[in-house]
């Protein structure tokens, strides 16, 4: 084994001779060439065959999988499954459903076994098929770097890396290993066949390209690797980016601060939806059109669409100085507001506190220094609390949803009315908050809507001499910032 290959199992790979590491062995060059390699440098080894059963002879490949693993002192542990049929009930290609349920199976032995990692047998070519496979899909940066030598499938996954030791050899050399080391390979009918995607990469592509330039693939590798350095520096930026515009994330939801996120560079802004995607739906396809479409709607103003649709389920949403991206089942949260816990309305006297939904509560108080009382709503910035002019209000309250027909004067138009819903719209409450938003009456009258202003009739005077404070205030264990998952 060259030091080369000493170098990338430890230091790129990070393998360690202590722990198991699952193989997958499908019985052809590459794979017995990662097996062998593995076993001479020590490591503890599970080998691990997946049947496609998409070929009749890959009864004959499993038997002499095993017999080699045996022969070296192996344990070679079999499976299989349907593919096509798979691929049939999931409305998927060939291609992904082998994929998928090959990693399941590898990464279901590993947690099994406690495993280090998964360890697979891309080679060189492997690495400049998928870059091809990449461009062809109009992908970026982080497509266009290819495969990594150690990297985490989350949806296999979140802790078991997959680690791919042979990406700097060719297929001819890991052919050429296996005749000196007495291997002796199967063939892979399927290989040949056209109908795969990969394969007409592979035999007709990449023949015809290297007509034009006979280094081609030896191009295709040198670039994965220069953009591979290219890609940490844009992974470091993200990071930064993401920590200062995400203001909350979950599995479900990842909320960015619009005037952050707009103030980055339209590039480093379409990496960051690229990546709450990802986190979001681990293996979704992105392309450009999706992210450029991402982008226009973030920079849009005066937008009236509150919500744009990505691609496989996932959603944007705007609102109040927030964009959400969401799952496909994601519900939006309503804690971050207050909101009636239904229909009917709730009576509050002074003195008391009533509760709201999702622990917000609400207080009602009467205040005997009025000059204090003018000090302090001069100086307030909470628009949850407010002081009003208790001359003309009665001893108790009512807090109720909106309804058919409510008008309201605000603060600063006189005694001039204007429809609820107007006033809604001009203020940007969200949409889906307005139903159940709360709104203290004094009978008929709205006199103040929390968040908002007070009706202009009860506000503080210079003669006020009775005054009673009312504030809105969020469940405590809600108030901290949720902490932010780094890319």
């Amino acid at each position: 084994m060259s030091t080369n290959v000493e170098s990338i199992l430890t230091e790129e790979c990070g393998l360690v001779t202590d722990r198991p590491i699952v193989v997958g062995v499908s019985g052809g060059p590459d794979s017995l060439c990662l097996m062998e390699t593995l076993r001479r440098a020590g490591y503890h080894l599970l080998i691990a065959y997946f049947d496609h059963q998409l070929r009749a002879e890959s009864v004959l490949d499993a038997r002499m999988v095993e017999k080699a693993a045996t022969r070296l002192g192996l344990l070679c542990i079999p499976g299989g499954a349907d593919v096509r049929a798979y691929a049939e009930e999931k409305k998927l290609s060939i291609e992904d459903a082998a994929r998928t349920l090959r990693y399941r199976f590898l990464f279901d032995l590993a947690r099994k076994h406690k495993a280090q990692a998964v360890a697979v047998g891309h080679t060189a070519d492997d690495q400049v098929e998928t870059v091809l496979m990449h461009f062809l899909r109009g992908s970026g940066i982080s497509g266009l770097k290819g495969m990594s030598y150690r990297s985490v499938i989350k949806s296999f996954d979140p802790d078991i890396p997959v680690v791919r030791p042979l990406l700097d050899m060719w297929r001819e050399e890991t052919v050429l290993f296996c005749a000196v080391n007495g291997l002796r390979p199967r063939y892979d009918s399927s290989n040949d066949s056209l109908n795969f995607q990969r394969n007409r990469i592979r035999h007709l592509l990449v023949p015809t390209l290297e007509t034009y330039n006979p280094k081609f693939r030896e191009t295709v590798l040198r670039m994965s690797h220069s953009l591979k350095g290219d890609y940490a520096f844009v992974m470091e930026t993200l990071e930064h980016a993401w920590g200062n515009t995400v203001t909350s994330a979950n599995d479900e939801i990842i909320t960015f601060d619009v005037l952050r996120l707009t103030s980055l560079p339209i590039g480093l802004q379409r990496n960051l939806i690229r990546h709450a995607m990802q986190t979001l739906h681990p293996g979704v396809d992105i392309g450009y059109q999706t992210l450029k479409r991402a982008a226009t709607f973030i920079n849009s103003t005066g937008v009236t669409v509150p919500r744009l649709d990505l691609k496989a389920g996932l959603r944007m949403f705007r609102e109040s100085g927030l964009i959400h991206v969401c799952a496909p089942h994601a519900e939006l949260p309503f804690d971050r507001w207050p909101q009636m816990p239904d229909d009917e309305s709730i009576s509050i006297q002074l003195g008391e506190q009533v509760s709201l939904a999702g622990g917000w509560k609400v207080t009602c108080e009467r205040w005997r220094l009025p000059a204090l009382a003018r000090e302090q709503a001069e100086e307030n910035e909470d628009q949850f609390q407010v002081w009003l002019d208790a001359a003309e209000l009665p001893g108790s309250f009512e807090l109720r949803v909106r309804r058919q027909g409510d008008h309201f004067s605000p603060l600063g138009m006189d005694d001039h009315s204007q429809k609820l819903s107007d006033f809604f719209v001009n203020e940007k409450l969200p949409h889906r908050a307005r139903d159940r938003w709360p709104l203290l009456c004094a009978g008929d009258e709205i006199i103040w809507v929390p968040g908002f202003r007070p009706a202009h009739r009860h506000r503080l005077k210079d003669e006020t001499s009775e005054i009673i404070y009312f504030s809105v205030q969020h469940p405590p264990e809600k108030t901290a910032m949720d902490e932010n998952p780094h890319p």
